[in-house]
């Protein structure tokens, strides 16, 4: 304890004394005189040594907190020219007045004072409302803390940490799995040998190319491998965009039916539970766009790779079947059914709507059909349907559905598995019962259903849902209207059988004729005017070539068109001779920019419209861009197009 703290302990005490003795100087005093005069001359003494005592503690304490504050000042001193962080004042016009000595060791420059912010550091900008930034230095990081009030600057060394994190990073763990696609199918046309052979091959070069990126690699079943490996090789693969999807692909391109692969990637999980998840899911995406790509999630993003073939045709109608017969489980525990298409339906949402009515009927179920204002190329087909007074009294509109909707409630959506394109989202919030029926690549964007038929093989939706109708009872009768309608979605997602048809699209074609569908009624409700004729004319005749082999179609700004006419101006530009790729960009009467991409199949449009926010297929897809003009539209597209081809 500091001596003069000892003596402010004996001061308090002589206090106490002091009372003490003003208590027993009060007592002697009744018993006599005389020794109370004796106390008295003790008290005076013991109270001049106390009032002493005092005087000693306040000299004491002055020097105590002197010392104290010249030790302080000096430790102070000491940090500032010896902490491991750097320190600069500056004045108004940026110029350095003061550093400590570590701003002279890291710099190198002794003579740094005087001297402008941006001689000394070129690379050290920041704006006014900055707090915190980095930048580099003589190979080093540095974290730099703004105090603009003070015109101070603290400077950090962070090297060690970014270099932990860059290799924390390398070192975390990504999981993919690699399925090969149409393993089955092309097993069915080879012997066992030949199979085998070429199954060993196959995994020959997966197993050449994961050791050479470092990866492990493990077979679980025939068709599909497990790969572990770090970020690092993760990011290389990237680089290389996954050409083991080009190789495998060019590799069995003499086969009738070439095998191609589907991976899935999952990282940046916090868990290898997660991780595995991750990987499944980004399996089933690539899958359900097709095959032969790869879906790369890490985090909340997802990347896709390839996709440069259209997907294979099934050979087996198994999946058909199991499908169809849980459909129609899922139909008889319904109250009713409520089917839905997308936006601005097109004939073949009307046409699979048509069917999945049909097929409810068939189990004596109540059904109702979701429909908005709908498009040009769809009158004739309602004029019909409304003139059908049974057909005309199921279909609703989007209130009522919302009305009618409870919690046993099937809901079917066909032609769309996209949340954001459905006629009336609010019908997917009312009922977990809900059934995806489409022909679309799959997106990043999905509808949870609990029954899910989505086959991007298929022609269209109304193919699939034809099939499905075969499976629902062993004595079909369809309408004659029905019927049509569904071949006449067919007949426009093919381009009149020309694009993307597979048998299977013969064979639902067929049932469909021979079940009463009129092929002189489809081409009735498939004419169009000679007004839409020729506007579609003019915005052929402001076509530019891009890259060579792509045309890129402007349509008038003062003129509105719709989905339908820019879709068949992008069709007909694919007529042209060395075009693999058109492009046709318009405006709706709703101030939307339409974009519709064709191509002949070497080049992947539904890519480049995923950039835009839209999608579709490898052949054809689109997009819709609201608040921006023509020309901006006309720029983002060339600048995905940049981007993929």
């Amino acid at each position: 304890m500091p001596k003069f703290l000892l003596k402010r302990w004996y001061g308090m005490h002589m206090v106490l004394a002091l009372s003490f003795s003003l208590l027993l100087l009060g007592i002697l005093t009744l018993f006599h005189w005389m020794y109370g005069a004796i106390g008295m001359v003790c008290l005076i003494g013991l109270v001049l040594y106390a009032l002493q005592a005092e005087k000693g503690f306040q000299r004491d304490l002055r020097l105590y907190l002197a010392t104290v504050t010249h030790r302080v000042k000096k430790a102070g001193e000491g940090v500032i020219q010896e902490l491991p962080i750097g320190i600069l004042l500056y004045n108004e016009e940026k110029a350095i007045e003061w550093v400590n000595p570590y701003m002279t060791h890291m710099s190198g420059d002794e003579t740094m004072i005087g001297k402008s912010l941006q001689e000394v550091f070129p690379q050290l900008v920041w704006k006014p409302e900055q707090k915190r930034l980095e930048f580099t230095y003589n190979e080093r990081v540095y974290e730099v803390i703004v105090r603009s009030d003070e015109r101070l600057l603290y400077f950090k060394d962070i090297t060690d940490f970014k270099e932990l994190t860059t290799r924390y990073h390398r070192e975390k763990a990504a999981l993919a799995i690699i399925h090969l696609d149409n393993l089955d199918e092309v097993g069915q046309v080879m012997d066992d040998q030949s199979r085998t052979l070429l199954s060993t091959s196959v995994a020959g070069v997966i197993t050449e190319w994961a050791n050479k990126h470092g990866i492990y690699l493990r077979r679980i079943t025939a068709d599909k491998f497990l790969a572990l490996m770090e970020r690092e090789a993760l990011d290389k693969l990237e680089e290389s965009r996954f050409d083991i999807l080009d190789v495998v692909r060019e590799m069995t391109a003499d086969n009738k039916i070439p095998i191609t692969l589907s991976i899935g990637v999952g990282a940046a999980a916090t868990t290898y539970i997660e991780l595995g998840q991750m990987a499944q899911s980004s399996l089933d995406i690539a899958l359900g766009r097709g095959g032969d790509q790869c879906a790369v999630k890490i985090g909340n993003k997802l990347t896709f790779y390839g996709g440069k073939s259209n997907a294979v045709e099934k050979r087996t109608r198994v999946r058909a079947r199991v499908i169809a017969h849980a459909l129609r489980d899922l139909i008889h525990e319904a109250e009713h059914v409520i089917v839905m298409g997308h936006k601005q339906p097109d004939m073949d949402s009307i046409g699979a709507s048509l069917g999945v009515l049909k097929a409810v009927q068939l189990h004596n179920k109540t059904a109702y059909i979701v429909m908005d204002e709908g498009n040009h190329s769809v009158e004739r087909l309602m004029k019909e349907i409304y003139a059908n007074e049974e057909l005309a009294e199921t279909f609703i509109t989007p209130e009522q559905a919302i009305r009618l909707i409870s919690g046993r409630t099937l809901l079917v959506v066909v032609d769309t598995h996209r949340p954001s394109l459905v006629i009336e989202p609010k019908l997917l919030t009312e009922t977990s019962r809900i059934v995806v029926i489409d022909h679309h690549r799959r997106s990043e964007e999905f509808i949870e259903p609990v029954l899910l038929y989505l086959e991007p093989y298929a022609s269209s939706t109304a193919e699939l849902v034809t099939e499905l109708l075969q499976y629902q009872s062993e004595r079909l009768n369809i309408d004659n209207l029905i019927a049509t309608a569904l071949l006449a979605g067919i007949v426009v997602d093919t381009k009149s059988f020309a694009f993307r048809t597979g048998s299977r699209t013969f064979e639902a074609a067929s049932f469909l004729r021979r079940n009463g569908a009129d092929t002189a009624a489809v081409q009735r409700l498939l004419k169009e005017d000679l007004g839409q004729y020729v506007k579609r004319a003019k915005i052929i005749m402001n076509t530019e070539t891009y890259r060579d082999n792509m045309a890129i179609a402007i349509g008038d700004p003062s003129e509105d068109y719709t989905q339908v006419q820019v879709a068949q101006a992008a069709e007909q530009l694919l007529t042209l001779s060395g075009i693999q790729a058109s492009f046709v960009v318009a405006e709706r009467s709703d101030d939307t920019i339409l974009i519709s991409g064709r191509s002949l199949g070497d080049i992947n449009v539904q890519s480049i419209m995923e950039l835009l926010g839209g999608g579709g297929h490898l052949t054809g897809a689109a997009t819709q861009i609201q608040g921006i003009s023509i020309k901006e539209a006309t720029r983002r597209l060339k600048e995905a197009i940049d981007s993929v081809v």
